[in-house]
């Protein structure tokens, strides 16, 4: 086995065992009904952005803004509208559910899975901090802003901006954004106790992954099967491939930036998709099960990105 798919290997194995252990917990039950809602606010106000901060604050200003970012954008902005022109034109389905779908497309889990996976396969974390960046700040404002308007019949830029801006997670990247670009290099006192404590927001959140999936039964029929199997399919396999052929034809990348840029695009859909399903009840089973599919179908897909690229 070469050190790429070592490291892939290695990468699913951190990512399976809290998963799996998650849905022990939620199957035998001890932790009670509320452990899942406490364990994602402890990691979406307090560890997620303490670990951006620590990663960002400490990445590589050249690879924050590389060809990376533009690539990984339209790619995934592709995906989005490909999606959304099916489902509104061929479906007929309703906006609300559309956009779930269109994020479901393009939205990776560029947090929880694609970090441990970027520090296994690509050599460093970092890779996968501007996708979160591009995310928080482009993909889902735009796609809040929509849900908003449907669910209330008004949307408001300020209100957008100011949620945004409040977001814990774009806090905590844009803080460490600053330091990296000021070139401020963090002592050791500083840095490490917030690295170390960021550190457990990839293990909890991939728990509580798993406590979702006790009990539940994915692609059970009326759940919108024929969405999922579109979105899992633009996400798993379309979007690399067209991660691929417009770095290596549009923005000439090759070597490690061409497999860097299309390992992200085939990381599984984001969680935070199923969260704004949630929050806004729409296309909640689609979401949920978008993710259970695209996070299982990547495994395969990433061993053969690996064995082609690497």
């Amino acid at each position: 086995m070469n050190a790429d798919v070592g490291g892939v290997a290695t990468g699913f194995a951190v990512i399976a065992l809290p998963i799996l252990l998650g849905y022990l917990v939620g199957r035998t039950g001890v932790l009670g009904p509320g452990a899942r809602p406490v364990l994602s606010k402890i990691v979406f106000y307090v560890l997620s952005p303490l670990l951006l901060f620590s990663v960002l604050s400490g990445a590589d200003v050249a690879t924050l803004f590389s060809a990376l970012l533009p690539v990984s954008a339209l790619a995934a902005g592709l995906m989005m509208l490909v999606f959304a022109a099916l489902s509104l034109l061929v479906w007929r389905r309703p906006l609300a559910e559309t956009v779930i779908g269109s994020l479901s497309s393009g939205y990776v889990n560029a947090n929880n899975v694609g970090i441990p996976l970027a520090l296994y396969m690509l050599g460093s974390a970092a890779y996968a901090a501007p996708i979160v960046l591009l995310q928080l700040l482009l993909f889902a404002p735009i796609g809040l802003a929509i849900l908003d308007a449907r669910s209330t019949g008004t949307t408001s830029l300020p209100r957008i901006l100011g949620r945004t801006l409040r977001n814990p997670i774009i806090v905590g990247s844009l803080a460490g954004l600053l330091v990296s670009l000021a070139g401020i290099t963090l002592p050791p006192i500083v840095h490490d106790p917030i690295a170390r404590v960021g550190e457990a927001a990839i293990p909890l959140m991939l728990i509580s992954f798993g406590l979702s999936l006790a009990g539940q039964r994915m692609l059970s029929p009326g759940s919108g099967r024929a969405l999922v199997v579109l979105a899992s399919a633009l996400k798993l396999l379309v979007m690399p491939a067209t991660a691929w052929l417009l770095a290596s034809f549009v923005f000439g990348l090759d070597g490690e930036a061409l497999y860097a840029v299309v390992v992200l695009a085939a990381l599984p859909t984001a969680q935070n998709v199923f969260n704004y399903a949630q929050r806004y009840e729409t296309a909640e089973i689609m979401a949920r099960d978008t993710v259970f599919v695209t996070t299982l179908g990547c495994i395969p897909v990433l061993f053969g990105i690996s064995l082609l690229l690497s």
